[in-house]
């Protein structure tokens, strides 16, 4: 008989206390995947890292996820498959069907204890798209929710100072949006004769560059004649 191993264990754990409570329970390149309704987060939240078995009293990481061209948008290659996201669209359904399920929060999971890892997963719902903060239950998610709220324009309610950690405060958008332009909206620069930085219209054009690739080796050393 294969002996169970301590992720199909943590597994049976999860869906056994969060069957009614959870979307999705799945391993994922080695990891447990667990996947909850918005409404849910703190209360599951709580018990993963309280409740005796889980015990996953350190947030390691937390990160946003703009899911809006996932399965849709393909690589410009020669070489390689032309269908470079494709795959997604079997993983999960287009955004079209779900309008709702544009931005996630992932939160990375670690129990000391038991050493062991889990990733939990929620959507965001609404415009703009909003998130209970987890400050309450760990201290660490305190600078990770301002970055997700920098990049990718999640509000994290009930955060105690939500507010811009990476760009400046006059940063206008998020950048990590999908449909951020690559050139930005402005660009900044300091005016000597004004004595400060000023925001300007972008002057740049965005260019997508291939670059071209010389390998030093025997194949494209001419031979002497």
């Amino acid at each position: 008989m294969k002996p169970v191993s301590d992720i199909d264990k943590l597994r049976s754990q999860l869906e056994s206390r969060f069957g009614d409570l959870s979307s999705r329970c799945e391993v994922i390149t080695g990891q447990i995947v667990l996947e909850i309704p918005l409404g849910h987060l703190i209360e599951v939240a709580t018990i993963l890292r309280d409740e005796n078995g889980f015990e996953f009293e350190q947030l390691i990481d937390l990160s946003g996820v703009d899911f809006s061209t996932y399965g849709e948008v393909e690589w410009e290659t020669v070489e390689a498959t032309s269908h470079g996201f494709s795959r997604g669209v079997s993983v999960r359904d287009s955004l079209e069907s779900n309008p709702d399920k544009r931005f996630a929060v992932v939160y990375q999971l670690l129990s000391l204890v038991n050493n062991q890892r889990l990733r939990l997963r929620v959507f965001a719902e609404g415009d703009p798209p909003i998130v209970p903060s987890v400050t309450g239950i760990w201290r660490s998610a305190n600078w990770y929710e301002r970055e997700a709220f920098d990049l990718f324009g999640i509000l994290f309610d009930g955060h105690p100072d939500l507010r811009r950690i990476l760009t400046d405060y006059g940063f206008i958008g998020h950048p990590f949006r999908k449909d951020f332009p690559l050139e930005g909206n402005v660009e900044v620069r300091y005016d000597e004769e004004k004595g400060r930085v000023v925001y300007e219209p972008v002057s740049i054009e965005n260019r997508v560059l291939v670059p071209r690739v010389i390998r030093n080796d025997s194949r494209y050393v001419k031979e002497d004649s």
